[in-house]
């Protein structure tokens, strides 16, 4: 389960969380699968439920009939009796959505922000887009569990710090986390954005995805990385750096420092109406990491190669199928985030909704 930034959370005991995360993946459920599932005794199991209930987290959706004996309860997650905020923060422009407690999209909104925007406006962005979003769809304040905000980085997840985000000159050791939280009166949870996006995409995607990535193309490179079923950060929780990897030793100098990094390379290609080399470059890249991780899932995403879906996909498609020794044994499914522009804001959302109210793992293997 993810740390919470700040209080995140109506449940705060254990067995609360670990029920609502089961009954978060499955339509419907009863005493007897909880008590398998969770290990708990059927009388703890009784007093959560009634707990859940009277909280309106879930309610009774019927009977279920097992041969003699008396039937048992069927309960099911109440969708809309929590909310959650997600942000995506770009170099551009600030998305918000709104998911309800299984982290459905239900509203979204956004706004254009200024060039090297500072963290005031941010912030103030951020406020505008989130009255519009709840104006749009207005929900009982109370019942939403926080925001999450996706952020460019690098970034310090553990200490809800901006280190220094590449590309913009006013985030140097900025406490986002909490300048967030007191600025907008709400719970906050903080994660790069790479990461909050591959949370959607294990989220939605299932026990399937337990190793995997999210490759992210717009303003820059980046990659989340999900191992082992579970988001993974890092010794500094930096993890995901992709873009800014060597891949040309007398390459041009990159904005983190390096030369020949693949974001310089790949931007290059762009800025001279080179695409396809853009896209072959960024596919070197994902065999690269895939040497690294042995990950089966390659999942692309971002604005700036959705404009060019098709030549990305097959690019990368290529390179993994040729360039990875063994591709037979070594498979990888290589797709497209079904999400689309809202896969950052959408996994930031749902990180939040983790920390509240546990993972939904217990079904799905999903972290």
């Amino acid at each position: 389960m993810d740390t919470p930034g700040a209080g995140l959370g109506y449940l705060r005991e254990y067995n609360d969380a670990l029920v609502v995360g089961l009954a978060r993946t499955r339509p419907e459920f009863d005493r007897a699968a909880v008590a398998a599932a969770t290990g708990l005794t059927p009388q703890a199991v009784s007093k959560v439920l009634a707990r859940l209930v009277a909280e309106g987290l879930i309610e009774p959706g019927g009977v279920r009939r097992r041969g003699v004996g008396k039937p048992a309860t069927i309960y099911r997650i109440v969708a809309a009796s929590r909310f959650a905020i997600g942000v995506h923060v770009a170099r551009t422009r600030v998305r918000l959505v709104l998911t309800d407690l299984l982290g459905s999209v239900l509203a979204g909104s956004s706004q254009p922000l200024p060039a090297d925007f500072t963290p005031d406006e941010l912030l103030s962005a951020v406020g505008a887009a989130r009255a519009r979003l709840l104006r749009r769809h207005p929900v009982d304040p109370a019942r939403i569990a926080g925001l999450g905000l996706g952020m460019v980085g690098p970034l310090d997840h553990a200490n809800g710090i901006v280190r220094d985000a590449h590309r913009l000159r006013h985030w140097h050791d900025v406490p986002l986390r909490d300048l967030a939280a007191a600025r907008l009166g709400s719970a906050v949870h903080l994660d790069k954005d790479v990461t909050a996006g591959v949370t959607a995409e294990a989220w939605r995607r299932g026990r399937d995805f337990r190793d995997g990535v999210l490759i992210m193309v717009e303003s820059g490179i980046g990659a989340g990385l999900w191992l082992d079923g579970a988001a993974y950060r890092g010794a500094h929780t930096n993890a995901g750096e992709f873009g800014h990897t060597v891949v040309q030793f007398d390459g041009p100098r990159c904005v983190c420092g390096r030369s020949g990094c693949l974001e310089v390379l790949h931007d290059a290609a762009v800025a001279g109406g080179d695409v396809p080399l853009a896209a072959r470059l960024l596919g070197v890249g994902v065999v690269n990491l895939l040497q690294t991780t042995d990950v089966g899932h390659v999942v692309l995403a971002g604005a700036d190669l959705l404009r060019h879906r098709a030549l990305y996909v097959s690019a990368v498609d290529s390179a993994v199928r040729s360039q990875v020794p063994r591709a037979d044994w070594l498979t990888v499914t290589v797709s497209v985030s079904a999400l689309g522009g809202d896969v950052i804001a959408a996994g930031a959302a749902m990180q939040v909704l983790n920390a509240a109210y546990g993972p939904p793992s217990l079904g799905s293997g999903s972290g």
